[in-house]
């Protein structure tokens, strides 16, 4: 490192665009769950970045979807299949031959869990051991990330605490649990396998709740405001007291994307790491519904409609990400209020049928320029 620079400096100078850029050009990357609205916002991303970017995953389940919005199949290699396949998955993983792999394929909704719980341990466990699987038989991978989520951990709704990465693994619904069981799914692979040959460098990311511009899911807070607003209809929150580390989801992916090109460059930089944002960004939900209608205006209003037989779900949630910010000096870039802001600019523009690759990719750059 030339000039004095120092390897925190040196690993800012990675995290912007042009040295991601320089870093995945023309590097083979494997998404899982390509389809979804993180993976798709993730491959925009790799394919501004002029990476060969693959894709395997089930087709898109809403309409509209951010991957069609985008024509992100004729902007990458888009193959559609089931993680559950692993036939399938392991004849794709030996024709691409991918250097790194991002794992975000997942049945991803808490409430939807209550109602297919084999489908999503199927999905969610079995999908991460077939992926791991094939990195094991299938020489070529360098770097591999699984992306889980906060509600890994057992929650007992003890408030003002904030999970640490070595708090005890047990998701309480199907969706949480399942992700948990995926962490340690993760943690046996990389003690039985990969550990001992240090082919693979291997990381798991724990992401706090993301929003942000191209989310259509039923049971998402974001996405059912823009719903019930467009339509002229009072946004109803289901549980407005609730806690949550609410974060634009260009935040989770730039740490990705840093966590899989500098844990093949540093192996020691593999491990488990909590994505979330800081303290003052965690916020209710009725604070985020707020922050909604401060900037959508127009006739958007909120009420709260708690459910006393709805299913379970965590009233407290928060991260400690010390150890992403120790390790990778990590800060947001976007607090929630930005967040926010650029979410409803995002979905006006989609209202008002703009130009969305335009408004995409003014985001990133605007996000990862800054």
């Amino acid at each position: 490192m030339g000039g004095g620079e120092s390897a925190m400096e040196a690993l800012e100078r990675l995290m912007d665009f042009e040295g991601m850029k320089d870093f995945y050009s023309g590097k083979r990357v494997l998404v899982t769950g390509h389809t979804g609205f993180k993976g798709a916002w993730l491959c925009k991303i790799l394919s501004m970045m002029g990476a060969e970017v693959y894709g395997y995953s089930l087709p898109p389940l809403e309409a509209p979807n951010l991957f069609k919005l985008l024509n992100l199949e004729n902007m990458m290699h888009s193959i559609i299949g089931d993680i559950r396949d692993f036939d399938k998955l392991k004849r794709c993983m030996e024709a691409v031959c991918p250097e790194y792999v991002f794992h975000l394929a997942a049945q991803p909704i808490v409430r939807e869990s209550y109602k297919i719980p084999r489908e999503t341990f199927e999905t969610n466990v079995m999908g991460t051991v077939n992926i791991l699987e094939c990195i094991r038989m299938i020489p070529g991978v360098k770097s591999f990330l699984n992306v889980t989520t906060d509600k890994v951990y057992e929650n007992n709704d003890i408030e003002n605490h904030a999970f640490i990465e070595e708090d005890k693994l047990d998701g309480y619904d199907p969706y949480s649990n399942s992700k948990s069981c995926s962490e340690l799914v993760t943690h046996s692979y990389i003690k039985s396998f990969f550990q001992k040959s240090g082919n693979v460098a291997i990381s798991t990311a724990r992401a706090g709740n993301v929003i942000g511009g191209g989310d259509f899911a039923v049971d998402r807070i974001v996405p059912d405001c823009v719903r019930m607003t467009i339509n002229g209809e009072c946004i109803n929150i289901r549980n407005p007291y609730s806690v949550r580390p609410y974060q634009h989801v260009l935040e989770p992916l730039k740490i990705y994307l840093t966590i899989v090109m500098s844990q093949e460059q540093k192996p020691s930089l593999a491990g488990f790491y909590n994505v979330g944002p800081d303290d003052e960004d965690c916020i209710t939900t009725g604070a985020l519904a707020d922050l909604f209608v401060k900037y959508w205006g127009e006739k958007a209003v909120w009420n709260s409609l708690a459910q006393k037989e709805a299913p379970h779900e965590a009233n407290y949630l928060k991260l400690d990400c010390t150890k992403l910010k120790t390790v990778f000096g990590w800060k947001p870039v976007w607090h929630i209020d930005d967040a926010v802001k650029a979410t409803v600019e995002w979905y006006k523009a989609w209202n008002e049928e703009k130009d969305l690759n335009a408004i995409t990719e003014r985001q990133i750059m605007r996000f990862l320029k800054l």
